[in-house]
């Protein structure tokens, strides 16, 4: 929901596709929600084609909203066309949706759709909500991940409640293993906490609205070359690049070279 895809022709939605399935030696998760059904199972259907591993769907907001008829038939369909050839991630970002989907329709979809193998838990509070969702998933022996976005802001207390890791576009993927690392492979709350601490200031600097930071923090980082949102997002003016170049330095000194993998260590 944070990127420029519905901003997107065809044309440059399937060779997108298809360049990151050929260069990515990682699984590639492709955003196929649409307001209509059909039209998300035919988005699927060319993600699949073009060489994704999985999508990743969300509902629409409709005028007269249905728990049953509307949200959970809408993934049941989906799932029924595609069969299990494609592993679906259930968005659930009211936020921008304005779709607030019940623990009871969360439940429903998960154990009535085995192609719904992850939930990528975005709604507010986080924390309760994956509590809830664990012994459900446990209990019925569900295939079926919960993963935390919302740029990680509030990542140490989702890992906390157990969550499985981050699907997030946050421009620094090492920092998240790391704290993944500490508090669910190692067991050391501590750590996890101190990284946490340690790396907030960038977290939340790159949260604020729109996509434009997100991508000034990727040319920082050597992934694109060109800046400019596409019409009509707004771009970020120069006084906000140079207090983002600030804060990198802050956090990480000037010497350290962004467009490398960077070590994280624990202090």
């Amino acid at each position: 929901v944070l990127g420029e895809s519905n901003r997107l022709i065809d044309a440059e939605r399937a060779e997108l596709i298809s360049i990151a399935a050929k260069v990515s030696s990682k699984p590639v998760c492709v955003g196929t929600s649409h307001s209509g059904t059909t039209a998300t199972i035919k988005l699927s259907e060319q993600a699949l084609q073009n060489g994704a591993h999985s999508v990743m769907v969300t509902p629409s907001k409709e005028a007269v909203p249905d728990q049953i008829n509307h949200i959970r038939q809408y993934y049941e369909r989906i799932t029924a066309a595609l069969g299990d050839s494609l592993p679906i991630v259930l968005q659930d970002h009211p936020a921008s949706t304005q779709v607030h989907m019940t623990m009871e329709t969360l439940q429903h979809i998960i154990q009535h759709c085995p192609s719904v193998q992850c939930i990528k838990l975005e709604s507010l509070p986080t924390p309760p909500k994956i509590r809830s969702l664990k012994p459900f998933i446990a209990e019925h022996g569900l295939d079926c991940t919960i993963l935390t976005g919302l740029g990680a802001l509030y990542g140490i207390f989702d890992l906390e409640c157990d969550s499985d890791g981050f699907m997030t576009g946050f421009a620094f993927p090492e920092i998240l293993y790391a704290m993944y690392e500490q508090q669910v492979v190692l067991g050391q709350a501590d750590s996890a906490r101190q990284l946490y601490q340690q790396y907030l200031p960038l977290i939340v600097f790159e949260q604020q609205p729109g996509i434009a930071i997100r991508k000034e923090l990727y040319k920082l980082r050597g992934i694109l070359q060109c800046t400019q949102v596409r019409h009509p997002g707004k771009n970020v003016d120069q006084e906000v690049v140079k207090q983002l170049k600030r804060c990198t330095e802050w956090i990480f000194s000037s010497n350290v070279d962004l467009t490398k993998k960077l070590q994280i260590e624990v202090v």
